[in-house]
């Protein structure tokens, strides 16, 4: 596990994926289809439990302010701050490992109470995965 800091917020607009973990495709899906790759904008999937329920979004980097509104995209702030962070290498190859990861993660006892499960997808094969640090 290493800690990593956001200098900055981070604007990000999402499409909320329809359930967890079954809408979680569909979700990225409808948002490569609005955003085909590029190598200046970042993107997450960001999750937390919301009601009694993991409530998942797949999120890109807002890059101009205003763009998420001209698609009409809901947005969220990734805060600025310290995260624990843990990176898996060929993540496709075995996607339970993303859930084994989060609990190590969850179960760090300084984890911001109100922060989210943070996927950022850094190449086509390799996660980092966080959750940020309480103040």
């Amino acid at each position: 596990m290493e800690n990593i800091k956001f200098d900055q917020d981070i604007t990000v607009m999402y499409i909320a994926a329809s359930s967890f973990p079954n809408g979680v495709l569909a979700a990225h899906q409808k948002l490569h289809a609005l955003f085909t790759y590029s190598a200046n904008r970042r993107y997450f999937g960001i999750s937390r439990l919301e009601n009694g329920e993991i409530q998942y979004k797949a999120a890109a980097e807002e890059l101009e302010r205003g763009e998420a509104e001209k698609l009409g995209l809901p947005t969220l702030i990734l805060k600025k701050g310290d995260y624990h962070a843990i990176t898996i290498h060929d993540y496709m190859k075995d996607i339970p490992s993303i859930q084994k990861t989060f609990d190590t993660l969850i179960a760090q006892p300084d984890i911001d109470p109100e922060g989210y499960c943070v996927e950022e997808y850094i190449t086509q094969n390799e996660m980092l995965c966080m959750i940020r640090i309480k103040d």
